[in-house]
């Protein structure tokens, strides 16, 4: 992409709005669950942020599309951040509006080149955290087999799960709750990867970059030896030539 594009300009401008914005919709998806006996009102102002922020980075997405140079290879190389825009807008998926607008921040924090790795790792950690325990409690609340009452007990799951642990004394009983342990163990299997993965290219890379400098390092020797060799060859025909030392090769006139 070039640098100077209208498409990156735009990236660079909505970065911070739009990752302000995912916090927003985190505290709006968050209160129902934590606060399930709060008025109607909050719950309906709940509900209304979320689709907000869903909203913005599906027109973020459609901004970015209408902006790039070749559409075809954007939707191509962004068909995760197609699938989070459309399928909440089927009915059945709407719940998924969480996932969706998770995948679609995950997206963004990736394209900021100022955030680093280790950071996004650990912000994906927590995020995956946070909404798996919401998500899990909000499902196994109120099943009558369930054990996940608290939001203690959803965070232990969580963790549990995520780190592939499983002590199995909190387990969901639902459907969609063992869908959603599901994709936490998978989150926290690709997570893992991509910190070993990050980890071995960085050993590889420190190994690659001394052996550079231990090559360039012998080169630079090996120069100057071959300069001194010449050197001392130079001062070995001088040594030998007498028309060139001082006093030699000269006649003296007699009196």
């Amino acid at each position: 992409m070039n640098e100077g594009s209208a498409q990156l300009r735009w990236e660079r401008r909505t970065q911070q709005p739009l990752m302000g914005m995912a916090v927003v919709f985190a505290v709006a998806y968050a209160v129902p669950i934590v606060w399930p006996d709060a008025s109607r009102a909050v719950m309906d102002a709940s509900a209304v942020v979320e689709w907000v922020v869903w909203g913005a980075f599906s027109l973020d997405y459609l901004v970015r599309l209408v902006l790039a140079d070749r559409r075809g290879e954007f939707v191509r190389t962004h068909w995760l951040d197609l699938c989070a825009v459309l399928l909440p807008l089927i009915r059945p998926l709407q719940l998924l509006r969480v996932v969706a607008t998770v995948l679609l921040v995950g997206q963004r924090a990736r394209m900021a080149t100022q955030i680093r790795l280790t950071t996004y790792v650990a912000g994906a950690v927590v995020a995956l955290m946070m909404f798996g325990s919401l998500a899990v409690l909000s499902v196994e609340r109120e099943s009558p087999d369930g054990n996940i009452k608290t939001m203690g007990d959803a965070v232990w799951w969580s963790f549990t799960t995520m780190t592939t642990v499983g002590y199995g004394d909190h387990a969901p009983t639902t459907g969609l709750g063992r869908m959603i342990a599901v994709g936490l163990m998978l989150s926290g299997i690709a997570l893992l990867g991509v910190v070993t993965a990050n980890i071995a290219a960085w050993f590889i890379a420190r190994f690659e970059s001394d052996d550079v400098e231990e090559r360039r390092q012998t080169a630079a020797i090996e120069a100057l030896s071959e300069e001194v060799r010449a050197l001392r060859a130079q001062v070995a025909a001088l040594s030998e030539s007498p028309g060139t030392l001082p006093g030699k090769g000269r006649t003296h006139d007699h009196v």
